[in-house]
C-alpha cells in the first residue's frame, strides 16, 4: 500500500563522499549503544570474519568515453521507499512502514527468513548472524525524535559524523527548503525508479571536475545515461 513519503530522509552527495567510512562507523556505534539493536562483529581480521552493517560504502572506477577514469564512492543504505517491496513479503509483519513513512523492522517478530532481503532491490537488508534477525537502517529514529537532544544533534548519526558534509538530512520534497533547493539544483536522483518503489532518499550525481562548484547545468558523468545508467551498471541491473 502506498503511503506518504517520509518528510525526513537522506540526501547523499556523490561529489563530496571520499569513501572514508565514517558513516559506517558512526552508524554501528549508535546502534551498539542500545542493547536491542547491537550489531555483531567477530574475527574481523581472521579467516572467517562476519558481522552486520546498516551502512556500507562501495568504491568504483568509472570510465566515461573520452574522459579520464574517476573513482566514485557510493554509500549504500536503506532508501525508505514509499512503496517498499520488503513489507508485503514479510510473513510475520516484522517488516513495517510506520505512520511517518519510515521502513522499520520489529525484531521481536522477525524469523530471519530473508524474504525482505530478496525483495529489496537496493541490497539494504542484512542478516544479523548472532541474533538471527534481519537488520536495516532505522534512520536513527530514536535519535532524531529525542526531545532531550539539542536540535543540531537530532539528525542521523551518519550525517552528524560525515567529515565532508556529503550526507544531508531533511525533506527533499520541500522545494523551498535548503535541502529541496540543493536537490533541484543538482538533479537529485532516486535510484532505480523503474522498480516503482519510490525511494525517499536522493543521491546528488557526480559531476565532471570542470563543473564542480557550478550551480545547475550538469552534464552526465556517463554519456547518454547519467546517474541512472551508472547506478544500473554498478549494481548489475543492466
Amino acid at each position: 500500500m502506498s503511503r506518504t513519503a517520509p518528510k525526513r530522509t537522506l540526501v547523499i552527495d556523490l561529489d563530496a563522499c571520499t569513501g572514508c567510512h565514517a558513516c559506517t562507523i558512526a552508524c554501528k556505534g549508535w546502534q551498539n549503544a542500545n542493547e536491542d539493536t547491537r550489531l555483531p562483529d567477530a574475527d574481523a581480521y581472521g579467516k572467517a570474519p562476519f558481522g552486520a552493517f546498516l551502512n556500507r560504502v562501495h568504491s568504483y572506477e568509472v570510465i566515461a568515453d573520452g574522459a579520464p577514469a574517476r573513482l566514485i564512492h557510493y554509500p549504500r543504505t536503506c532508501v525508505h521507499c514509499e512503496n517498499p517491496p520488503c513489507v508485503p513479503v514479510c510473513p510475520t509483519g516484522a517488516s513495517q512502514q510506520t505512520a511517518d513513512g519510515l521502513v522499520q523492522i520489529d525484531a521481536s517478530r522477525c524469523l530471519g527468513c530473508g524474504l525482505c532481503a530478496w525483495a529489496c532491490p537496493y541490497g539494504a537488508r542484512e542478516l544479523d548472524p548472532v541474533a538471527g534477525v534481519m537488520r536495516k537502517c532505522t534512520l536513527c529514529a530514536n535519535r532524531i525524535d529525542d526531545p532531550a537532544r539539542p536540535a543540531e544533534d537530532r539528525i542521523p548519526a551518519c550525517v552528524r559524523a560525515c567529515p565532508t558534509g556529503a550526507r544531508h538530512f531533511g525533506d527533499p520534497a520541500d522545494a523551498e527548503s535548503p535541502l529541496g533547493r540543493l536537490v533541484a539544483d543538482r538533479g537529485g536522483f532516486a535510484p532505480m525508479p523503474e522498480f516503482g518503489t519510490k525511494p525517499s532518499s536522493r543521491y546528488l550525481p557526480p559531476r565532471p571536475k570542470d563543473q564542480l562548484g557550478a550551480g545547475g547545468g550538469l552534464a552526465p558523468l556517463v554519456p547518454g545515461g547519467g546517474l541512472s545508467a551508472w547506478l544500473d551498471a554498478i549494481l548489475g541491473r543492466r
